[in-house]
Protein backbone atom coordinates (compact mmCIF):
# COMPACT_ATOMS: atom_id res chain seq x y z
CA UNK A 1 0.00 0.00 0.00
CA UNK A 2 1.77 3.24 -1.18
CA UNK A 3 1.33 6.33 0.99
CA UNK A 4 -0.87 8.24 -1.03
CA UNK A 5 -3.27 5.30 -1.22
CA UNK A 6 -3.25 4.80 2.82
CA UNK A 7 -4.02 9.20 2.46
CA UNK A 8 -6.39 8.55 0.40
CA UNK A 9 -8.20 5.69 2.44
CA UNK A 10 -8.14 7.52 5.56
CA UNK A 11 -9.97 10.15 4.12
CA UNK A 12 -12.98 8.22 3.08
CA UNK A 13 -12.91 4.86 4.68
CA UNK A 14 -15.44 3.97 7.34
CA UNK A 15 -18.69 5.69 6.36
CA UNK A 16 -16.44 9.32 6.92
CA UNK A 17 -17.19 11.85 3.67
CA UNK A 18 -15.50 15.37 2.94
CA UNK A 19 -16.29 18.85 3.91
CA UNK A 20 -16.02 21.36 1.29
CA UNK A 21 -15.12 24.26 2.53
CA UNK A 22 -13.10 25.35 -0.15
CA UNK A 23 -15.66 28.37 -1.42
CA UNK A 24 -13.66 31.02 -3.14
CA UNK A 25 -14.84 34.48 -1.65
CA UNK A 26 -17.26 35.63 -4.11
CA UNK A 27 -19.22 32.21 -3.58
CA UNK A 28 -18.90 32.48 0.34
CA UNK A 29 -19.63 36.45 -0.11
CA UNK A 30 -22.79 35.31 -2.02
CA UNK A 31 -23.67 32.71 0.40
CA UNK A 32 -23.41 34.76 3.47
CA UNK A 33 -25.59 37.64 1.70
CA UNK A 34 -28.46 35.02 1.52
CA UNK A 35 -28.83 34.69 5.20
CA UNK A 36 -28.05 38.62 5.57
CA UNK A 37 -24.79 38.37 7.18
CA UNK A 38 -21.29 40.99 6.08
CA UNK A 39 -18.54 38.99 4.20
CA UNK A 40 -15.93 39.84 6.13
CA UNK A 41 -12.89 37.38 6.74
CA UNK A 42 -13.45 37.34 10.24
CA UNK A 43 -17.43 36.46 9.55
CA UNK A 44 -15.97 34.30 7.19
CA UNK A 45 -13.41 32.26 9.64
CA UNK A 46 -15.79 32.12 12.23
CA UNK A 47 -18.09 30.08 10.61
CA UNK A 48 -16.12 27.84 9.03
CA UNK A 49 -14.19 27.22 12.67
CA UNK A 50 -17.81 26.66 14.19
CA UNK A 51 -18.23 23.58 11.72
CA UNK A 52 -13.93 22.41 12.06
CA UNK A 53 -14.73 22.37 16.06
CA UNK A 54 -17.66 20.12 15.87
CA UNK A 55 -17.83 16.74 17.63
CA UNK A 56 -18.82 14.98 14.13
CA UNK A 57 -15.54 16.19 12.52
CA UNK A 58 -14.13 13.32 14.63
CA UNK A 59 -17.05 10.78 13.83
CA UNK A 60 -17.81 11.58 10.41
CA UNK A 61 -15.31 13.89 8.05
CA UNK A 62 -12.41 12.26 7.23
CA UNK A 63 -10.84 15.58 5.32
CA UNK A 64 -11.74 19.12 4.80
CA UNK A 65 -10.95 21.09 1.56
CA UNK A 66 -10.14 24.33 2.25
CA UNK A 67 -9.51 27.47 0.52
CA UNK A 68 -6.55 29.38 0.12
CA UNK A 69 -7.35 32.51 2.60
CA UNK A 70 -8.41 29.81 5.07
CA UNK A 71 -5.39 27.87 4.96
CA UNK A 72 -3.45 30.56 6.23
CA UNK A 73 -5.89 31.70 8.91
CA UNK A 74 -5.45 30.81 12.89
CA UNK A 75 -8.53 30.34 14.76
CA UNK A 76 -9.86 32.17 17.74
CA UNK A 77 -7.65 30.76 20.01
CA UNK A 78 -4.42 30.81 18.04
CA UNK A 79 -4.54 27.77 16.48
CA UNK A 80 -3.39 27.52 12.69
CA UNK A 81 -6.64 26.03 10.86
CA UNK A 82 -5.01 23.29 9.18
CA UNK A 83 -3.62 22.43 13.17
CA UNK A 84 -7.43 22.53 14.38
CA UNK A 85 -8.51 20.13 11.46
CA UNK A 86 -5.33 17.32 12.21
CA UNK A 87 -5.85 17.38 16.45
CA UNK A 88 -9.41 16.03 15.06
CA UNK A 89 -8.03 13.02 13.18
CA UNK A 90 -9.15 15.06 9.97
CA UNK A 91 -7.09 15.42 7.04
CA UNK A 92 -6.79 18.79 5.85
CA UNK A 93 -6.65 19.71 1.88
CA UNK A 94 -6.86 22.34 -0.40
CA UNK A 95 -8.07 23.42 -3.89
CA UNK A 96 -5.57 24.60 -6.13
CA UNK A 97 -7.38 25.75 -9.32
CA UNK A 98 -7.78 29.31 -10.18
CA UNK A 99 -11.35 29.10 -11.17
CA UNK A 100 -12.80 28.11 -14.74
CA UNK A 101 -12.64 30.85 -17.38
CA UNK A 102 -14.01 30.97 -21.30
CA UNK A 103 -12.44 28.34 -23.39
CA UNK A 104 -10.52 29.59 -26.68
CA UNK A 105 -12.29 28.47 -29.58
CA UNK A 106 -15.33 27.38 -27.71
CA UNK A 107 -16.39 30.19 -25.99
CA UNK A 108 -19.89 28.78 -24.25
CA UNK A 109 -17.50 26.62 -22.19
CA UNK A 110 -15.48 26.48 -19.75
CA UNK A 111 -11.41 25.11 -18.67
CA UNK A 112 -9.91 25.64 -15.74
CA UNK A 113 -6.55 27.34 -14.83
CA UNK A 114 -4.22 27.15 -12.53
CA UNK A 115 -1.21 24.94 -13.43
CA UNK A 116 0.93 28.13 -13.32
CA UNK A 117 3.37 28.44 -10.48
CA UNK A 118 1.31 25.16 -9.29
CA UNK A 119 4.32 23.16 -8.07
CA UNK A 120 5.95 26.24 -5.83
CA UNK A 121 1.89 26.87 -4.82
CA UNK A 122 2.22 23.17 -3.58
CA UNK A 123 5.07 23.01 -2.22
CA UNK A 124 3.71 25.92 0.39
CA UNK A 125 0.69 24.12 0.21
CA UNK A 126 2.11 20.83 2.26
CA UNK A 127 3.86 22.89 4.36
CA UNK A 128 1.11 24.63 5.91
CA UNK A 129 0.00 20.68 6.34
CA UNK A 130 -1.88 20.18 3.23
CA UNK A 131 -1.92 15.97 2.46
CA UNK A 132 -4.49 16.70 -0.74
CA UNK A 133 -5.66 18.69 -2.98
CA UNK A 134 -8.77 19.55 -5.30
CA UNK A 135 -9.04 20.88 -9.31
CA UNK A 136 -12.56 21.06 -10.87
CA UNK A 137 -13.17 20.98 -14.30
CA UNK A 138 -16.72 21.87 -15.35
CA UNK A 139 -18.99 20.55 -18.22
CA UNK A 140 -22.10 21.48 -19.14
CA UNK A 141 -24.86 19.51 -21.95
CA UNK A 142 -26.17 21.40 -24.51
CA UNK A 143 -27.26 20.01 -28.27
CA UNK A 144 -23.30 20.54 -29.32
CA UNK A 145 -21.50 20.06 -25.55
CA UNK A 146 -19.91 19.05 -24.08
CA UNK A 147 -17.52 19.41 -27.02
CA UNK A 148 -14.37 17.24 -27.95
CA UNK A 149 -12.26 20.41 -27.35
CA UNK A 150 -14.00 20.67 -23.55
CA UNK A 151 -13.56 16.71 -22.55
CA UNK A 152 -9.62 16.66 -24.11
CA UNK A 153 -8.73 20.24 -22.43
CA UNK A 154 -9.99 19.66 -19.22
CA UNK A 155 -8.78 16.04 -19.07
CA UNK A 156 -5.45 17.09 -19.63
CA UNK A 157 -5.51 20.14 -17.12
CA UNK A 158 -6.56 17.60 -14.18
CA UNK A 159 -3.82 15.26 -15.31
CA UNK A 160 -1.33 17.50 -15.56
CA UNK A 161 -2.79 18.89 -12.11
CA UNK A 162 -2.23 15.45 -10.55
CA UNK A 163 1.17 14.57 -11.56
CA UNK A 164 2.35 18.01 -9.44
CA UNK A 165 -0.18 16.77 -6.39
CA UNK A 166 1.30 13.18 -6.57
CA UNK A 167 5.11 14.40 -6.84
CA UNK A 168 4.66 16.61 -3.97
CA UNK A 169 3.52 13.74 -1.79
CA UNK A 170 -0.26 14.53 -2.09
CA UNK A 171 -3.90 12.89 -2.92
CA UNK A 172 -5.28 14.68 -5.61
CA UNK A 173 -9.29 15.10 -5.85
CA UNK A 174 -10.16 14.50 -9.49
CA UNK A 175 -13.15 16.27 -9.61
CA UNK A 176 -14.90 16.75 -13.35
CA UNK A 177 -18.31 18.04 -13.18
CA UNK A 178 -21.09 17.76 -15.68
CA UNK A 179 -23.51 20.21 -14.67
CA UNK A 180 -27.12 19.75 -14.09
CA UNK A 181 -28.29 22.67 -15.82
CA UNK A 182 -30.69 22.50 -18.39
CA UNK A 183 -33.27 20.47 -19.79
CA UNK A 184 -31.40 17.44 -20.52
CA UNK A 185 -32.43 13.83 -20.19
CA UNK A 186 -30.73 11.80 -17.23
CA UNK A 187 -30.00 9.80 -20.40
CA UNK A 188 -27.85 12.73 -22.05
CA UNK A 189 -26.32 13.14 -18.67
CA UNK A 190 -25.37 9.46 -18.64
CA UNK A 191 -23.68 9.29 -21.90
CA UNK A 192 -21.66 12.55 -21.46
CA UNK A 193 -20.68 11.76 -17.65
CA UNK A 194 -19.64 8.79 -18.65
CA UNK A 195 -17.57 10.29 -22.25
CA UNK A 196 -16.09 12.43 -20.00
CA UNK A 197 -14.69 10.72 -17.00
CA UNK A 198 -13.42 8.01 -19.36
CA UNK A 199 -11.39 10.48 -21.13
CA UNK A 200 -10.26 12.02 -18.07
CA UNK A 201 -8.64 8.42 -17.23
CA UNK A 202 -7.24 7.86 -20.73
CA UNK A 203 -5.26 10.86 -19.68
CA UNK A 204 -4.34 10.21 -16.25
CA UNK A 205 -2.59 7.21 -17.17
CA UNK A 206 -1.18 8.52 -20.01
CA UNK A 207 0.54 10.82 -17.05
CA UNK A 208 1.54 7.54 -15.54
CA UNK A 209 -0.84 8.81 -12.33
CA UNK A 210 -1.05 6.31 -9.36
CA UNK A 211 -4.45 5.32 -9.74
CA UNK A 212 -4.40 4.29 -6.30
CA UNK A 213 -3.61 7.39 -4.42
CA UNK A 214 -6.38 9.71 -6.30
CA UNK A 215 -9.94 10.20 -4.72
CA UNK A 216 -12.57 11.02 -7.86
CA UNK A 217 -15.52 13.64 -7.15
CA UNK A 218 -18.02 13.35 -10.35
CA UNK A 219 -21.80 14.17 -10.39
CA UNK A 220 -24.81 12.10 -9.89
CA UNK A 221 -26.38 10.38 -12.91
CA UNK A 222 -29.80 13.38 -12.92
CA UNK A 223 -31.81 14.83 -15.41
CA UNK A 224 -31.03 18.66 -15.90
CA UNK A 225 -32.69 20.60 -13.42
CA UNK A 226 -35.10 22.22 -16.19
CA UNK A 227 -36.05 18.73 -17.54
CA UNK A 228 -39.68 17.81 -17.70
CA UNK A 229 -38.83 14.29 -17.34
CA UNK A 230 -36.99 13.48 -13.42
CA UNK A 231 -36.30 10.02 -12.88
CA UNK A 232 -36.72 8.51 -9.59
CA UNK A 233 -33.74 8.24 -6.87
CA UNK A 234 -33.55 4.64 -7.59
CA UNK A 235 -32.79 5.41 -11.29
CA UNK A 236 -30.40 8.30 -10.07
CA UNK A 237 -28.34 5.06 -8.16
CA UNK A 238 -28.29 2.46 -10.59
CA UNK A 239 -27.93 4.76 -13.95
CA UNK A 240 -24.59 6.41 -11.06
CA UNK A 241 -23.34 3.37 -10.32
CA UNK A 242 -23.66 1.72 -14.69
CA UNK A 243 -21.96 5.05 -15.71
CA UNK A 244 -18.52 4.34 -12.60
CA UNK A 245 -18.68 0.81 -13.54
CA UNK A 246 -18.04 0.76 -17.11
CA UNK A 247 -15.95 4.18 -16.54
CA UNK A 248 -13.29 4.11 -13.74
CA UNK A 249 -10.41 2.47 -13.32
CA UNK A 250 -10.48 -1.02 -10.46
CA UNK A 251 -7.40 0.66 -9.13
CA UNK A 252 -8.98 4.07 -7.71
CA UNK A 253 -9.92 3.48 -3.97
CA UNK A 254 -12.82 5.66 -3.95
CA UNK A 255 -15.75 8.30 -5.14
CA UNK A 256 -16.39 11.34 -3.56
CA UNK A 257 -19.89 12.44 -5.30
CA UNK A 258 -20.42 16.05 -4.96
CA UNK A 259 -23.49 17.47 -4.23
CA UNK A 260 -24.28 19.48 -7.56
CA UNK A 261 -27.85 21.18 -7.53
CA UNK A 262 -29.33 18.71 -4.97
CA UNK A 263 -31.41 19.99 -1.73
CA UNK A 264 -29.81 18.50 1.67
CA UNK A 265 -31.95 15.74 1.90
CA UNK A 266 -32.04 14.57 -1.44
CA UNK A 267 -28.30 14.60 -1.69
CA UNK A 268 -28.36 12.26 1.64
CA UNK A 269 -30.56 9.78 0.05
CA UNK A 270 -29.44 9.12 -3.25
CA UNK A 271 -25.64 8.32 -1.85
CA UNK A 272 -27.67 6.03 0.48
CA UNK A 273 -29.15 4.27 -1.95
CA UNK A 274 -26.12 4.23 -4.10
CA UNK A 275 -24.37 2.67 -1.78
CA UNK A 276 -27.29 0.13 -0.76
CA UNK A 277 -26.89 -1.14 -4.53
CA UNK A 278 -22.87 -1.06 -4.64
CA UNK A 279 -22.08 -3.84 -6.42
CA UNK A 280 -18.37 -2.71 -6.87
CA UNK A 281 -15.07 -2.59 -5.05
CA UNK A 282 -15.08 1.13 -4.79
CA UNK A 283 -15.93 3.08 -1.75
CA UNK A 284 -18.94 5.15 -2.58
CA UNK A 285 -18.68 8.36 0.17
CA UNK A 286 -19.26 12.12 0.18
CA UNK A 287 -17.86 15.59 -1.13
CA UNK A 288 -20.27 18.06 -0.11
CA UNK A 289 -20.24 21.60 0.38
CA UNK A 290 -23.80 23.26 0.22
CA UNK A 291 -25.07 19.64 1.32
CA UNK A 292 -23.77 19.91 4.28
CA UNK A 293 -23.15 23.29 5.39
CA UNK A 294 -26.66 24.90 4.40
CA UNK A 295 -29.00 24.22 7.33
CA UNK A 296 -26.19 25.40 9.44
CA UNK A 297 -25.62 28.67 8.20
CA UNK A 298 -29.29 29.50 7.76
CA UNK A 299 -29.01 27.97 12.26
CA UNK A 300 -25.79 29.78 12.48
CA UNK A 301 -26.86 33.61 10.80
CA UNK A 302 -30.49 34.07 13.30
CA UNK A 303 -27.10 34.13 16.10
CA UNK A 304 -24.07 33.83 15.18
CA UNK A 305 -22.47 33.48 18.82
CA UNK A 306 -25.00 30.27 19.51
CA UNK A 307 -21.82 28.01 18.40
CA UNK A 308 -22.91 24.78 19.99
CA UNK A 309 -26.57 25.44 18.10
CA UNK A 310 -24.97 25.45 15.01
CA UNK A 311 -22.92 22.63 15.67
CA UNK A 312 -26.02 20.36 16.36
CA UNK A 313 -27.58 21.36 12.90
CA UNK A 314 -23.92 20.68 11.29
CA UNK A 315 -23.22 17.41 12.94
CA UNK A 316 -26.73 16.01 12.29
CA UNK A 317 -26.20 16.68 8.71
CA UNK A 318 -23.06 14.65 8.98
CA UNK A 319 -24.22 11.53 10.82
CA UNK A 320 -26.74 11.40 8.09
CA UNK A 321 -24.53 11.19 5.60
CA UNK A 322 -22.22 8.89 7.00
CA UNK A 323 -24.89 6.68 7.81
CA UNK A 324 -25.63 6.90 3.73
CA UNK A 325 -22.52 6.59 2.85
CA UNK A 326 -22.72 3.09 4.63
CA UNK A 327 -26.08 2.20 3.31
CA UNK A 328 -28.28 2.63 6.70
CA UNK A 329 -29.67 5.75 6.47
CA UNK A 330 -33.53 6.29 6.47
CA UNK A 331 -35.82 9.39 5.79
CA UNK A 332 -37.28 8.31 9.69
CA UNK A 333 -33.85 9.30 11.16
CA UNK A 334 -34.58 13.18 9.68
CA UNK A 335 -36.10 13.78 12.52
CA UNK A 336 -35.01 12.20 15.14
Amino acid sequence: MSELNKIALKIISNGKGILAADESNGTMTKRLASVKIPSTPENRLIFRETLFSAESMTDCIGGVILYDETINQSSIIEKKIPDLISDKGVVPGIKVDTGAKVLANSPEEKITEGLDGLRERLKEYYQLGARFTKWRGVYNIGEKYPSKLAINSNAHALARYSTLVQECGMVPIVEPEVLMDGNHSAEDCLIKTSEVIQKCFEELIVHKIDLTGIILKPNMILAGNKSQNKISNEEVASKTLECLKKSVPKEVPGIAFLSGGQSEVEATENLNLINKNNNTNFIMTYSYGRALQQSALKFWSKDIKNIEGTQQVFNHRAKMNTLAAQGKWSIELENK
